[in-house]
């Protein structure tokens, strides 16, 4: 069977995914992901995980139909309980909210499954701060991570790993060092965590960042908007805070526009 052709996202997932990885893929659906990397010789085997029934049977189709019932196990199971200890190099979570990606590397480092996993690639729907902020908290550390968009819908992936310089690592990534003035440590901590430090610093597809983040930057201000119809004191204090929001993100597209003018 020749190598299948995957989506653009599964793809940029792919991408991080180290060669010669074992790979657990959690939430894997049709296990798309595993089949690829296996195919691709970049995987010498794989694990898909699924909670429910009827993705698991699709994962086990993909699989059988690729030939690769040998090399990739679809397992059922919640999140990282499919996983043993050791199985794995690589977990990549695709496709899911930020806060379930938290909880379910929450869990699985406190049953110990993430113990030899070296990488983790992680591809949040929402609430990619919240991955971030896990990461960081838990002794990862953010190597790289990108941005695109693919049928009208923005994504970005997260490349995580373990590195003993952690700490000094992520105070480096997560400080100074932007473009914006004014911002007090933890306010250019806080942007840099929603925005993404390497997406700031313009390392990837600065089309698919501005698209974004302008689309966000409308969102704001049609909250903002009905916030002002209220009249209460609340709803003015929390419409200043997405004003505010809304500044430091212009901010962020000129400065970014800027670099773009200046590189041409």
């Amino acid at each position: 069977m020749p190598d299948m052709l995957i989506s653009k996202r599964l793809s940029a997932i792919a991408g991080f995914v180290s060669k010669g990885s074992r790979i657990a893929d959690i939430g894997s659906d049709h296990a798309l992901l595993p089949v690829y990397l296996v195919q691709s010789g970049i995987s010498p085997s794989g694990i898909a995980g699924e909670l429910n029934e009827g993705p698991l049977e699709a994962a086990r189709r993909g699989i059988a139909a690729a030939g690769l019932t040998s090399l990739i196990q679809a397992r059922r199971g919640n999140g990282l309980e499919v996983l043993q200890t050791g199985e794995a190099d690589a977990v990549t979570i695709a496709g899911m909210g930020g806060g379930l990606i938290r909880t379910i590397l929450d869990e699985g480092a406190a049953a110990g499954k993430l113990e030899g996993v070296t990488e983790l690639v992680l591809q949040p729907n929402i609430g990619e701060e919240l991955v971030r902020q896990w990461l960081r908290e838990q002794g990862w550390y953010l190597q790289d991570e990108t941005i695109l968009e693919e049928d009208g819908k923005f994504y970005e992936v997260l490349h995580a790993v373990r590195n003993p310089e952690h700490a000094t690592l992520n105070d480096r990534l997560y400080g100074s060092g932007t473009t914006l003035e004014g911002l007090s440590i933890q306010e250019e901590s806080d942007l840099r965590l929603k925005m993404g430090p390497w997406l700031l610093r313009g390392r990837n597809e600065t089309e698919a960042f501005a698209l974004k983040w302008r689309s966000e930057l409308k969102k704001l201000e049609r909250i903002v908007g009905e916030l002002q119809k209220s009249g209460t004191e609340e709803a003015a204090a929390r419409a200043e805070g997405f004003r505010r929001e809304c500044r430091l993100i212009e901010e962020v597209l000129s400065c970014s526009q800027a670099d773009n003018s200046s590189q041409d």
